[in-house]
């Protein structure tokens, strides 16, 4: 076992304890079926703490993704580890990314990312939860610190960056519940995540035997145009999904009197693609020829 492994299971241990402390209730570890996930719960097993497991419901996810998260469910269940699947809702009631299209009257977009906030972000409140978040994924997340409290007073936030951080009691002590979060794999790199699941002998998500580098949303706009093109020629069905929510968002709005730069569905979807296909321009399918 390396530095990064020792203080990984470190991290969790001590997350637990104030979990125990604090909140009465087992750490939750978060799973997305994702590679770093993967490594969360191998080491949370090792750590040889009491852990929940929540996965948020996207409603996006690969066919394979939900497949592979019931499996894994399976197999915690079998040894008494407590999973729940948690579904998003939105103003009191039941959502999915198709509805929430027209809802919002717009698609998510990379500045307006209400889905990840809506979908995937709402497990876990009123908790203590540890996630696979890492530094190496995203200049966003170098902000984010080893233990968290989150507060909506920008003051009272406390982010703890190092493991001897001077602040580490005062976090410790405090006695507030909100939603607190241990991210014990923060300063690990995509090769130590996957020299681990190699090492380990982990099973992943077969989406990424399929040439993904990441499991995500399907159709995600981070993602960029040519995985998401990729994603809808592998998942058609989406494609249809999005295009079907697109048309009621367009007829929604007609509904509520506000104006829209869209013709139809196909409008929206090229516009939110970004594939520089023009409004009224006629898609091309070109398949293979035919041998005369």
């Amino acid at each position: 076992m390396n530095e990064k492994e020792e203080k990984a299971i470190k991290r969790m241990q001590t997350a637990s304890e104030m979990s125990l402390m604090h909140y009465k209730k087992p750490l939750l570890i978060t799973y997305s079926g994702g590679k770093d996930s993967a490594v969360l719960l191998d080491l949370a097993e090792k750590a040889g703490i009491p852990f929940e497991v929540i996965h948020s419901h996207t409603t996006v996810d690969a066919p394979e993704t939900v497949y592979h998260i019931q499996k894994e469910f399976k197999r915690l269940e079998d040894r008494g580890v407590k999973c729940r699947v948690e579904y998003p809702t939105y103003k009191g009631k039941r959502v999915s990314m198709w509805t929430l299209i027209p809802e919002m009257s717009m698609p998510p977009t990379r500045i307006a990312r209400y889905c990840c906030e809506i979908l995937k972000e709402h497990g876990g409140n009123g908790r203590f939860i540890a996630t696979g978040v890492r530094w190496a994924e995203s200049s966003k997340r170098k902000g984010r610190g080893i233990y968290e409290k989150i507060h909506r007073n920008s003051e009272k936030r406390v982010i703890l960056n190092n493991d001897n951080d001077d602040r580490r009691r005062l976090f410790e002590n405090c006695t507030v519940k909100l939603k607190r979060t241990c991210n014990p794999i923060i300063d690990w790199t995509d090769e130590d995540v996957w020299n681990y699941i190699h090492s380990e002998h982990i099973p992943i998500n077969p989406v990424y035997h399929m040439g993904f580098e990441r499991v995500g949303c399907i159709g995600c706009p981070m993602a960029g145009t040519y995985l998401r093109l990729k994603q809808f020629a592998i998942w058609p069905k989406y494609k249809q999904n999005y295009l079907s929510a697109f048309k009621r968002m367009i007829r929604s709005k007609r509904e509520k009197g506000l104006e829209t730069e869209w013709n139809n569905a196909e409008d929206v979807y090229h516009w939110w693609l970004q594939d520089g296909v023009l409004p009224g321009q006629i898609e091309m399918d070109l398949g293979e020829e035919e041998e005369g």
